[in-house]
């Protein structure tokens, strides 16, 4: 509540001030208009019928022009009050206030709508139509309601009526012409803006204004006042007045129209006032005659001075917004120079900053322009020494002749932006390879100014992308040799058990039937022992072939397989070795060594059927790098084995390694042959690489990891490798799924003097031990069916059975690589010799004394063989 009293006071207040200030000003007015209409009256022979037309019509304009309608009670007020203190009569009192209200709202109206309001002196346009408005209809509705209000008052006569209106109209225009621009411009112009020569420049026109009008129409001039010596001009100085338009057009000409609307009313108040006695050249004799005159003399001195003024003005107004505008512009101008110029070297930390792409301008012709550091970097020259040259230094010769550098800058201009990459000439003539693009330069009418070029060394870019289609190619070969490895390790496997059967039933054949028939077992054992030879050779290729690896020292072992290399030669070939004689010590499998230097040696003889010269070398390097498609790193041993022969196209160079690819014809080669000396390198931790061109041979180089800081590994071999004689045959339990190969290795134990006790399960094993069997050797299979293989009940037996010897055996099996190092396996397919030899190298000791293990009872079940 108290907030809104607060608020409700304000507003009075606001609102008594308001109205206080209203009153205030309408009585300033009024008092104005009053004072006009009393001067009026002094002068009676210009208005013998005292209306106080002449100044009140002219200021009511103004005062509405300036303060709206709103002073409408001021006026009115100021128009009646003459005749009221004279006693007009009320009809009298209302056509003189009413023609007041009426000219000057009528002349507002028309002004505002027509002119630009107060603002009607601003144009020589707008001055001409002020006049016209002026002129008519606001001095004739003010003239013409006065002239019907007397007529009705019956002040005048109705057949003096026109000259009367006449007579008051040219009253009323010449007041309204010369009032009004003095009123308006002096309200809507400050004071505070004059200067001080401008006051006294205003001072001086209207000082002289003032004497021209003295001696051209003054009362002063032939009175006592003046000297007589001047008597002979005054029929003549009337056209002095003439020389008032000098001072007013020099004023109009500086563009100040306050001067000139003060000192044309000056001049006019000094004609009046000559008027008003009769002197030239107003005679009294023609009253219409000398209003009419003293119009024309208002309209001369106030409406040309006052449209030049307005020309003036607009055009020093123009001049002041034109050098503004000019000034904002270039205000404008030198900050986007200095944006410009910012730009310019933002752009040029910019492309310098860019230090992975070269960036350099071309003119129209393909001259060099601009050339950043990276540029410089990139392709060798200096700024220097590059400005000015044809881009096209930097192709080759044969593309220059061939105008590649044209149709790149043609091709860039059609397309507006042309991708570009190929080779480019360094400045020290290296070759190296660019991506990048070429951009046509032009204006914003589309004329060419150039080119840029945007281009990259993308020389290790492409390398790398040439490595890596090769890894990728390595890679897919990888995968297919492992594929291939996969499909024959699974045959080998199978076909190994086959094997074991035949070989095994051949040695059971040559023991039990006829001696006539040796040929027929001889046959069916080489058959078993070239089939073991295959399937060995498809092991190793992949690499689940369990190999039995010693240190050994290479050259020594192959000097001791000369004689097996030379006999896989022919005569016409010649065996060349250059191994040295140092200790190079490498970790293998000694059998696989020599049937993959056999190998090579035999596809060596078979690339020279006319005669040559296999070479054997050995070299030891350190390598850190990619050989054959596998990083390499450390100390190796290169086998190299170089042939003479018909050498391998570039085509057949990659698939020399892979399994049953052979050139030979049919019947002559398996293919497996490169395949299991692969499988060996990279079982033994190295790899195999083959270089070859025709007509000139191939060389096969295998590199193995050196063992220089271990030492040979040593094995006391017994000569005696007869058959056992054992005071006690010792017990062996054979474990396998298959009963047919069971069958074979249990023949071939009880050949070697041993009995034998068959299960078919891991499971089946360890019941059966469980159950107190007596058992010196266990002999079984890796792969079987259940939840335990070969290897798990190897961990079974040792866990439970320290001191029983376990033997494990396979043709392929992953789970061997599970196996533990201590435990032996032999592979498949064996015969007795190898079986003994095997036995024999494991465990001779402990096959000579009972194991310990309790004899079970023949409630086992278990099958006993002797």
């Amino acid at each position: 509540m108290e907030a809104r009293f607060g608020k409700a006071t304000i507003s009075a207040l606001g609102s008594a001030r308001s109205a206080a200030s209203y009153l205030i000003e309408l009585s300033i007015i009024a008092a104005s208009y009053v004072a006009l209409a009393e001067s009026a009256l002094l002068l009676p022979a210009i208005n013998p019928s005292a209306t106080p037309l002449w100044p009140p019509t002219g200021f009511a304009l103004a005062l509405v022009l300036v303060r709206g309608y709103r002073i409408w009670p001021a006026i009115l007020v100021g128009s009646l009050s003459p005749y009221l203190m004279g006693g007009r009569s009320l009809l009298e009192l209302g056509s003189v206030g009413l023609s007041t209200l009426l000219a000057a709202f009528a002349g507002t109206w028309l002004i505002n709508r027509w002119s630009n309001g107060h603002q009607t002196f601003g144009t020589p346009s707008s001055v001409a139509k002020f006049a016209i408005i002026s002129f008519a209809p606001t001095t004739m509705i003010s003239s013409g309601t006065a002239v019907a209000g007397f007529i009705l008052a019956n002040k005048i006569s109705f057949s003096d009526s026109v000259v009367t209106w006449f007579t008051w109209w040219l009253a009323d225009a010449a007041g309204t012409l010369m009032i009004a621009p003095v009123v308006v411009l002096w309200a809507i112009m400050p004071v505070l803006s004059c200067s001080k020569w401008k006051l006294l420049e205003s001072a001086a026109v209207s000082i002289l204004v003032s004497l021209i009008g003295i001696v051209a129409y003054s009362p002063l001039i032939g009175s006592n006042l003046i000297v007589d010596d001047l008597n002979l001009l005054l029929p003549y100085r009337s056209l002095l007045g003439f020389l008032v338009l000098v001072p007013l057009m020099w004023a109009g000409l500086r563009g100040n129209q306050r001067n000139i609307a003060t000192a044309a009313l000056i001049f006019f108040g000094i004609a009046a006032w000559g008027f008003s006695v009769g002197s030239d050249p107003f005679p009294k004799t023609d009253l219409n005659g000398a209003l009419l005159s003293l119009l024309v003399l208002s309209i001369s001195v106030s409406v040309p001075p006052l449209a030049l003024t307005a020309a003036i003005a607009t055009r020093q107004n123009t001049e002041a917004h034109l050098l503004s505008v000019q000034d904002q512009l270039n205000l404008q101008v030198e900050r986007k120079n200095v944006a410009l110029n910012s730009a310019k070297r933002h752009f040029q930390i910019l492309v310098e900053g860019v230090v992975d792409y070269a960036i350099f301008a071309l003119d129209k012709e393909g001259h060099v322009t601009s050339w950043n550091s990276a540029a410089q970097k990139i392709i060798g020259y200096t700024v220097d020494e590059i400005i000015g040259k044809d881009f096209g230094i930097f192709y080759r010769p044969d593309e220059r002749r061939g105008g590649a550098p044209n149709r790149t800058l043609d091709l860039a201009i059609e397309r507006g932006k042309h991708e570009v990459e190929g080779w480019r000439i360094r400045k020290n003539g290296t070759p190296f390879f660019i991506t990048g693009s070429v951009f046509s330069n032009n204006d914003d009418e589309g004329n060419l100014l150039g080119f840029i070029n945007i281009l990259r060394d993308a020389t290790e870019r492409r390398d790398a992308e040439e490595k890596l289609v090769q890894a990728r190619e390595q890679l897919a070969m990888s995968q297919k040799m492992e594929a291939m490895g996969k499909l024959t390790g699974g045959i080998a496997h199978d076909f190994n058990n086959l094997l074991m059967i035949i070989g095994g039933s051949a040695q059971i054949f040559a023991r039990l039937l006829d001696p006539k028939l040796p040929k027929a077992i001889e046959a069916i054992q080489t058959a078993a022992k070239r089939g073991e030879s295959l399937t060995r050779q498809l092991l190793t290729f992949s690499r689940h072939q369990h190999l039995s690896p010693t240190v050994v020292d290479l050259n020594a072992s192959i000097k001791n397989m000369r004689t097996m290399i030379e006999s896989s030669l022919r005569g016409n070939i010649v065996y060349k070795e250059n191994i040295g004689d140092g200790v190079w010590l490498v970790k293998v499998d000694l059998a696989e060594l020599e049937l993959a230097i056999v190998n090579i040696a035999v596809n060596a003889r078979d690339a020279m059927p006319n005669g040559g010269t296999f070479t054997l070398s050995v070299n030891k390097m350190m390598v850190n790098e990619e050989i054959g498609g596998n990083h390499l790193e450390g100390a190796f041993l290169a086998i190299a084995f170089s042939d003479t022969g018909t050498g391998i196209p570039p085509n057949l160079l990659s698939k020399m390694f892979d399994p049953f690819f052979t050139t030979k014809e049919v019947g002559k080669g398996t293919g497996l042959g490169l395949s299991q000396v692969y499988g060996f390198a990279h079982q033994a931790g190295g790899t195999v690489t083959a270089d070859s061109k025709l007509g000139q041979g191939t060389t096969i180089t295998v590199y193995l990891p050196s063992c220089a800081d271990e030492q040979i590994t040593s094995k006391e071999v017994s000569a005696d490798k007869t058959k056992p004689q054992h005071s006690q045959r010792q017990t062996v339990l054979v474990v396998d799924d298959s009963a047919d190969v069971a069958e074979v290795t249990s023949s071939l134990f009880e050949h070697l003097g041993y009995e034998t006790i068959y299960q078919d399960s891991a499971e089946a094993a360890l019941k059966l031990l469980e159950a107190g069997t007596k058992i010196d050797l266990v002999f079984s299979d890796i792969v079987m069916p259940g939840t335990i293989d070969g290897v798990g009940l190897a961990r079974e037996i040792r866990s439970r059975y320290p001191n029983l010897p376990v033997v494990l055996t396979t043709g392929y099996s992953d789970a061997a690589e599970a196996a533990p190092s201590t435990l032996r396996i032999l592979r498949k397919p064996f015969d007795t010799e190898a079986l003994r030899d095997f036995i024999h190298d494991i465990a001779p000791p402990i096959l000579l004394k009972a194991s310990g293990v309790p004899v079970a009872s023949s409630t086992t079940g278990a099958l006993r063989r002797s």
